[in-house]
């Protein structure tokens, strides 16, 4: 059997919140210089360069909480709608979607509804926040939907398409009903009834 290609995977990252990673050329062209001449086709899977820094996820602010040592703002998405903070602490930068520029920031816990030590979205984050308001979590383009699940009874969320000044729905928001259509009730009776 002969090798016919060389998969390198997808180390061409994106930024985050500070990193710099290179442009796709000078990745390229290192990898290269690694491999050396081949007659093996080389591929690379650039994916989340592509559309990682295309997608966010919208959250709402449910619930803020307040205590001596540290703030809370608890949203309506959660780990399972983007599973990167939880699995191995990924950091995603969370933007207001309106900026207030009221001298009232504070820094908080982005967490979710899970009621998990686990379902958070982001630590120590410097918002001026209000109950209602809109978060993004950026950068979770390549993440969000393809990493999601529906742990703890929760149904994935609608996925949005904006195109300048139209936007577009290209998935619905899952129903309760789409989650348990698989289920079944057993006909058995426990023992003694």
């Amino acid at each position: 059997m002969q090798i016919e290609h060389l998969d390198l995977g997808g180390g061409l990252g994106i930024r985050y919140s500070t990193e710099k990673p290179p442009a796709a050329e000078d990745y390229v062209n290192a990898l290269c210089g690694q491999i050396g001449r081949r007659k093996q086709r080389v591929l690379i899977e650039p994916g989340r360069a592509l559309v990682g820094n295309a997608g966010l996820l919208l959250t709402r602010v449910e619930y803020l909480k307040h205590s001596p040592h540290r703030n809370f703002a608890i949203v309506d998405a959660a780990m399972n709608d983007l599973m990167r903070p939880t699995l191995y602490g990924a950091y995603h930068e969370i933007l207001p979607v309106t900026a207030k520029n009221d001298g009232n920031e504070k820094t908080y816990q982005i967490v979710g509804p899970v009621c998990e030590t686990g379902d958070f979205l982001g630590h120590d984050r410097e918002l001026a926040l209000s109950e209602g308001d809109l978060l993004a979590v950026m950068s979770a383009g390549a993440y969000g939907m393809s990493m999601s699940s529906n742990y703890n009874t929760r149904t994935r969320p609608t996925e949005v398409m904006v195109d300048g000044d139209q936007f577009h729905v290209i998935r619905a928001r899952e129903t309760l009903e789409q989650l348990t259509a698989g289920e079944t009730i057993p006909a058995w009776r426990a023992p003694g009834l």
